[in-house]
């Protein structure tokens, strides 16, 4: 397994993160390897994602969902086996610490090299950039979640 931890600070109060990271319909938005995402129910979703030109297909499970807190998740069944967190932490009334933790296992040479190298800390760190500039630009969330799991 590896893991990747990255940290960003967002610009928006807590809760303008919290709920734009519930919206996973919207990640493809800023998240470069995501090509859709699909709710299927409170703690289920679908996603197809493009990793160096290979398309991989799998659903994941939220585990542990808190508003303004974290959000747990891992995948089931498909292509692609991880799992991971991502929490926040207010900082100030309008900045946000918004911390992804994933731990995923790399299947075929491109991947093992690929992790080896660092591809993919890079990956979830633009990923995170591109999260700020997203939420920082709107100001305000696409839609909001805030029902709670429990792991």
């Amino acid at each position: 397994m590896v893991q990747i931890i990255e940290t960003i600070d967002v610009h928006v109060p807590i809760d303008i993160a919290y709920n734009q990271w519930t919206q996973f319909e919207s990640f493809p938005q800023f998240l470069d390897e995501v090509e859709s995402i699909v709710q299927l129910d409170d703690t289920h979703t679908r996603w197809k994602v493009n990793v160096g030109g290979a398309t991989r297909e799998f659903d994941a499970e939220i585990t542990e969902q808190h508003p303004d807190e974290r959000v747990a998740w891992n995948s089931i069944g498909g292509e692609t086996e991880h799992a991971g967190v991502v929490t926040f932490h207010k900082l100030e009334d309008l900045t946000t610490r918004v911390t992804v933790q994933i731990d995923w296992e790399p299947e075929g040479l491109l991947e093992k090299v690929g992790s080896l190298v660092g591809a993919g800390s890079h990956a979830v760190k633009k990923d995170l950039q591109n999260f700020k500039e997203f939420i920082e630009k709107r100001g305000t969330e696409t839609g909001a979640w805030r029902g709670d799991v429990d792991a």
